[in-house]
């Protein structure tokens, strides 16, 4: 019964918010998670009440999960009552009273601008794969995408006339975003010299894999750990790493922070805004260091 109304509400939230496979698995590990734990205590998932939630977060937080983690577990219970309120299969949301937990600011993780340049600098070009990792280290860099969507751009979403590359973003938002001339010099480079080797027939993957199809989030992780490791950069990295780069650089260069929010493809600016935090820390120590009175 359990699997069956999680399974419902994941079909749901396709369908409404266009999430993708990634974010759906999460929900539905977070769901069944829930469930299991009701069940071990005799409840149904469509009976739980508040306290069965808040037992449930103490005793995630007592296995030493975050603040965070909890605050992510909550909102999707949230998520999947609401909707089974507004289905009319339960009378009352058990999360309705229960609050989130305090959040710390959490400021991302990012690299200098030389440290930057160390990273889009360590790949092989004379091999076809590491050539293609300078292109896609490149883009990541000029246009601050998401690794997921990297990984999935095909052929016909890249316009090197225009200088654009159209990006299907989260819930399947579409945005187009440009890209400058040292990105465009090493797109045709990968498109002339390291695609054409590398390309399995039938494929339309811009960046395709060793096998010839499109790469998976992991294995260009992987491949930025490793050329990380060759650049000799020892800074905490994430896969996100590029794409607060790219925004807190143009930040200190003086772009403007709706333009920064469109061009990541942010919907709501509070979230383009922890980049100003990063930005003005920055400026903060570049005065203390250079100023002769800092």
């Amino acid at each position: 019964m359990a699997e069956t109304v999680i399974e419902d509400y994941i079909d749901a939230l396709w369908l409404e918010r266009g999430l993708s496979q990634h974010t759906q698995a999460a929900y539905r590990r977070d769901l069944q998670a829930f469930a299991g734990w009701l069940a071990s205590r005799g409840r149904p998932l469509l009976s739980a009440e508040a306290g069965d939630v808040l037992g449930f977060l103490g005793s995630r937080q007592a296995e030493g999960r975050s603040a965070r983690s909890s605050a992510r577990l909550l909102s999707c219970l949230r998520g999947f009552y609401r909707y089974q309120l507004r289905e009319g299969r339960i009378q009352q949301d058990p999360t309705l009273h229960v609050d989130s937990p305090r959040l710390g600011r959490r400021l991302p993780s990012t690299l200098s601008e030389t440290e930057v340049e160390r990273l889009l600098e360590a790949p092989d070009l004379e091999d076809e794969l590491g050539l293609r990792d300078r292109c896609m280290l490149e883009l990541l860099y000029a246009t601050g995408m998401r690794v997921s969507e990297l990984v999935e751009l095909e052929l016909d979403q890249l316009s090197l006339a225009q200088g654009v590359v159209r990006v299907h973003g989260k819930g399947q938002r579409e945005r187009l975003v440009p890209f400058g001339d040292e990105a465009l010099h090493w797109l045709r480079r990968h498109l002339n010299e390291a695609r054409p080797a590398l390309i399995a027939a039938g494929s339309s993957a811009l960046f395709p894999s060793r096998r010839g199809h499109a790469m998976t989030r992991q294995a260009f992780w992987h491949r930025i750990r490793r050329h990380a490791q060759t650049a000799g950069i020892t800074a905490p990295l994430s896969p996100h790493t590029l794409r607060h780069a790219f925004a807190t650089h143009l930040l200190n260069h003086g772009a403007d922070l709706r333009i920064v929010q469109l061009l990541l493809g942010h919907a709501d600016l509070s979230t383009t805004q922890i980049y100003t935090h990063v930005a003005q820390a920055r400026l903060q120590a570049l005065h203390a260091r250079h100023h002769p009175r800092g």
